[in-house]
């Protein structure tokens, strides 16, 4: 069954576009996490989310990449969770500075974008400052995209309703494993809290000239 279609078009003076851990240690060929990678491209969600921050630049959208790294040092990563001890045992380290934490290919990155980074947690928002940053910024509303639908995808999203905003989930602008959880994960749990939708509906809504009846 096809995600529903967001009743409101999207402000785009009033939305931010949010990619979380589109990064080349993630998503990229030489991902720390393989199956995750595939699953990205294989889907389609992560050529997807390009599409979506090409038509956000196009319409004026603030466009922010969320980034999970650590220090060589491992200093303010936390230990407290079975994924962050595993984390340190993986072969790709997604360290500060590194390729493996760069916006991954194919997203474009424009010269207007932010990128917020944290050593800590599983959450985009959760003490990261990106909150303050979106409040600075007018959002309201928060489309969120990216990897993972086992952890951060959820996060981000309950975490913005927590707060406030009104979260939008392009479904096919999000991917996770195995597939099949995160199509049951999307319909029984993000479609709970916030609006599924999808990559084409986002950018019609910003294509969209604003006054105009739809």
């Amino acid at each position: 069954m096809a995600p529903p279609e967001h009743a409101e078009p999207l402000d785009p003076a009033t939305t931010v576009l949010l990619t979380v851990e589109c990064q080349s240690g993630i998503v990229g060929p030489d991902s720390a996490l393989p199956e995750l990678a595939a699953a990205a491209r294989t889907s389609g969600a992560l050529l997807t989310t390009a599409r979506l921050v090409a038509g956000a630049h196009a319409a004026g959208v603030q466009v922010v990449h969320a980034v999970a790294e650590r220090r060589p040092d491992g200093r303010g990563s936390g230990r407290n969770a079975r994924l962050f001890r595993a984390t340190e045992r993986l072969p790709v380290q997604q360290l500060a500075g590194t390729t493996a934490v760069r916006v991954a290919d194919p997203i474009p990155v424009d010269d207007s974008d932010l990128v917020v980074r944290r050593l800590h947690g599983l959450s985009p928002l959760a003490g990261t400052g990106l909150d303050g940053l979106l409040r600075n910024l007018g959002c309201r509303t928060l489309v969120i995209t990216g990897v993972s639908a086992n952890v951060a995808i959820p996060n981000a999203v309950f975490d913005a309703v927590n707060l406030g905003y009104t979260a939008v989930v392009p479904a096919d602008a999000i991917a996770g494993v195995p597939a099949d959880y995160t199509a049951a994960m999307i319909r029984h749990t993000l479609a709970l809290v916030a609006t599924v939708t999808t990559a084409e509906v986002v950018l019609r809504d910003w294509r969209q000239p604003r006054g105009r009846p739809r």
